[in-house]
């Protein structure tokens, strides 16, 4: 019997907002990556996000070394992204210090 080699796509999927997302979990790529550099294993990454599978995680490890540049740019992008969506979030807020005299002016004064 001999094996027949058969190439496979890398366990990855784009998600309608753009973001790469582990085989068939809702799991971020950028959430193993950042995990498998801070040392953790694939079993323990597993742990963490128990609706990703073993091979699967191996598989995105395994893709992430052997496209270490192209990977590395994706999470330069999303990591832009971030920057933006939160750079738009605070803009639109108001400043907080005013929203905390308004909330510490509500609170009743108790008697001593």
């Amino acid at each position: 019997m001999s094996l027949v080699l058969q190439p496979e796509a890398p366990p990855l999927r784009r998600d309608s907002s753009g973001a790469l997302r582990v085989g068939n979990s809702r799991v971020l790529l950028e959430l193993v990556i950042r995990a498998f550099e801070d040392g953790a294993t694939p079993e323990t990454i597993n742990q963490q996000y128990p609706t990703t599978s073993l091979a699967d995680l191996y598989g995105v490890i395994a893709y992430y070394l052997r496209h270490r540049n192209e990977i590395d740019a994706y999470l330069g992008e999303r990591e832009q992204q971030a920057r933006e969506v939160r750079r738009r979030i605070e803009s639109s807020q108001e400043d907080l210090a005013a929203v905390r005299h308004r909330l510490l002016a509500r609170k009743p004064v108790l008697a001593a």
